[in-house]
């Protein structure tokens, strides 16, 4: 239960700073803004609900991608634990409207951010367990 916490609040820290600090990320406000019958019409309440999607992505289908490009990661020695990283966020991207992130850069940048806040976090929690 802690994992999947601290995944949402990452994902959701990580997506408000890479809005805030990378220049081609941004989340756009739309009129008819609805998720699950619920109005949206703030830019915090849709960096909150993509953010909270972002983290179920992250803790559900992640592990079952990073599972199939076990092979993969072995023969770059873990590097392309980075494209896995970069293709949640891209899936976010596709499956929500109202966030943009092209490719290359602002993605790369994104993820970073969304995996240190992450890494951090998941060190906080750990080290609180002890």
């Amino acid at each position: 239960m802690k994992k999947l916490f601290s995944q949402i609040v990452a994902a959701v820290l990580g997506l408000w700073l890479s809005v805030m600090f990378v220049p081609e990320v941004s989340i756009r406000l739309f009129s008819d803004s609805n998720f699950f019958g619920i109005l949206v019409n703030q830019q915090w309440q849709i960096i909150l609900i993509l953010g909270i999607a972002l983290g179920l992505i992250n803790f559900f289908v992640r592990p079952v991608i990073g599972f199939i490009a076990f092979p993969l990661k072995i023969l770059t020695l873990g590097l392309f634990s980075i494209v896995v990283n970069m293709a949640m966020i891209w899936l976010l991207d596709v499956i929500f409207r109202e966030i943009t992130v092209p490719l290359i850069f602002p993605l790369l940048w994104t993820t970073f951010i969304v995996w240190v806040l992450n890494f951090i976090i998941q060190k906080v929690l750990v080290k609180s367990e002890d």
